[in-house]
């Protein structure tokens, strides 16, 4: 049963750096090319995209033993790290009422995941 753990926890992860990487992807410079067409064939987007294909075959790995009730809100912890990266990585703001809403999300995946 670890073994699914495992993977829906390096899922969640690999879907963090695909994020990371798309935003990297559509931050890039005006040189490279504004438009969509342009953003797609950023080296960023490509392994972004990459990683969010990874992140759902583990995913599905996962789902074999883990209810699919526990696996998505689990995964819901990312918008946290998300959020954190965001502010901090990319200068973002997070407001009072973004803040508490990073607060719920996270007490309801430490209560999911202790039930």
């Amino acid at each position: 049963m670890m073994l699914y753990w495992l993977a829906l926890g390096t899922a969640i992860i690999t879907s963090l750096g695909g994020q990371v990487l798309l935003k990297y992807g559509a931050s890039g410079s005006v040189a490279e090319g504004s438009g969509f067409i342009a953003q797609l064939f950023r080296v960023h987007t490509i392994l972004g995209l990459g990683l969010y294909g990874g992140s759902a075959l583990l995913y599905i790995m996962a789902l074999r033993r883990i209810p699919m009730s526990v696996a998505l809100p689990s995964s819901a912890a990312s918008y946290v790290v998300v959020a954190l990266i965001g502010y901090f990585v990319f200068n973002e703001t997070i407001s009072l009422q973004h803040a508490a809403a990073i607060a719920l999300i996270s007490v309801g995946v430490v209560l999911l995941a202790t039930a």
